[in-house]
C-alpha cells in the first residue's frame, strides 16, 4: 500500500470529486453513447468514439480517486515538538539571503507555487525530522543550496 497524506479539506473534495463522477459524470456520458449508438453505424459514427474515449477517461479517473482515499491518511498537525513533519509551516533562509515560506505536504496537495513542497520531494524530504535553527546544504538543480530553518509551525 502507498500511503497518500491528505489534508481534510483535500480529502473532502476528492470525495465531492469522485461523487460527481459516479452520480453526473458516468450517467451523462453512457446517455451520450446510448444516443450516438441509436444513429446506426458505429464504424463511422465520430460522436460514439468520443463518448467512449471519454467514458474511459473518467472511469479511470474514478479508479484513481478511489485508490488515493483507500490509501490516504489525514494529516492533523498537532506539533508539539517542533520537528518538522507532514502538515508543518516553516519559514527558511536559503543561501543566507532569500526568506521563504512552505508547507510541507502529501502528494496530492503539492504545488510549489502556493509554497506547498511534497514530503517526497528532495527539498521537502531533507526538511523533515528537522528543527527550528538547522542548517543543511542540499544538491539542487546542480548546485549545492544552503538552507537555515527559522521557525517551524
Amino acid at each position: 500500500m502507498n500511503m497518500q497524506y491528505l489534508s481534510q479539506e483535500k480529502y473532502n473534495e476528492l470525495e465531492k470529486e469522485l461523487e460527481e463522477i459516479k452520480n453526473n459524470k458516468i450517467p451523462e456520458i453512457a446517455k451520450k453513447i446510448d444516443e450516438a449508438r441509436q444513429q446506426g453505424d458505429l464504424s463511422e459514427n465520430a460522436e460514439y468514439h468520443a463518448a467512449r474515449e471519454e467514458m474511459a477517461w473518467v472511469k479511470g479517473k474514478k479508479i484513481e480517486i478511489s485508490k488515493i482515499l483507500d490509501e490516504a491518511e489525514i494529516v492533523s498537525h498537532n506539533n508539539k515538538s517542533n520537528k518538522i513533519e507532514i502538515g508543518s509551516k516553516i519559514v527558511i533562509e536559503k543561501n543566507g539571503e532569500e526568506k521563504k515560506e512552505y508547507e510541507i505536504v502529501g502528494v496530492q496537495e503539492a504545488d510549489p507555487f502556493q509554497g506547498k513542497i511534497s514530503n517526497e520531494s528532495p527539498l521537502g524530504s531533507a526538511f523533515l525530522g528537522r528543527s527550528n535553527g538547522d542548517e543543511l546544504e542540499l544538491k539542487l538543480a546542480n548546485k549545492i543550496q544552503k538552507f537555515k530553518i527559522l521557525s517551524v509551525n
